[in-house]
């Protein structure tokens, strides 16, 4: 009984760190807000400053100017990516932990985020990365989480695949 139990939850073990993700993301949104003034840059070293910034689009502003609706659909998509990936976590298997880890930061970062699009209709960003006067699009941790986590489940996945190949499987 308790080998199906296990069974059953397949790798939701690995949940607890979604949730250290999302309160150490809401923790650094909070001390942003309350330290920063926004679009203010505060230089740290050459190539990084702390900028309070707020995003109503999706990555890197994609659709901030979309008039609003674009809040809801954002909403909605990282809801149903955390049902997806809970749902795929559930029927991982033992070996299959690195994945699970993966796509607990995931889970972590859309949630993170998708609370502040409930509470604020924007997120909030503060991490400002620049070479020159090339300025990367302002982030928090929850999109680093999120960006960590998926280039780890690709690796994996093509790692899979390349596995395959050399054990001469179709991955059918």
């Amino acid at each position: 009984m308790a080998r199906n139990d296990a069974l059953a939850r397949g790798q939701l073990r690995w949940l607890p760190v979604a949730v250290l993700v999302l309160v150490l993301d809401q923790l650094s949104k909070y001390t942003a807000e309350h330290w920063l003034q926004p679009y203010q840059p505060v230089p740290v070293f050459p190539g990084f400053n702390w900028m309070l910034a707020y995003n109503e689009g999706a990555a890197f502003s994609f659709l901030a100017d979309a008039g609003g609706w674009q809040q809801w659909f954002f909403a909605l998509l990282a809801l149903g990516i955390v049902v997806v990936l809970v749902r795929w976590m559930r029927l991982m298997q033992p070996r299959e932990w690195p994945l699970a880890l993966a796509a607990s930061l995931v889970i972590g970062g859309a949630i993170g985020n998708l609370v502040d699009r409930l509470l604020w209709g924007h997120v909030i960003d503060f991490v400002d990365w620049y070479v020159g006067h090339y300025h990367w699009p302002t982030f928090n941790l929850a999109d680093a989480a999120i960006v960590v986590g998926a280039l780890w489940m690709a690796l994996d996945g093509w790692a899979r695949r390349e596995t395959s190949a050399v054990n001469g499987e179709d991955g059918s």
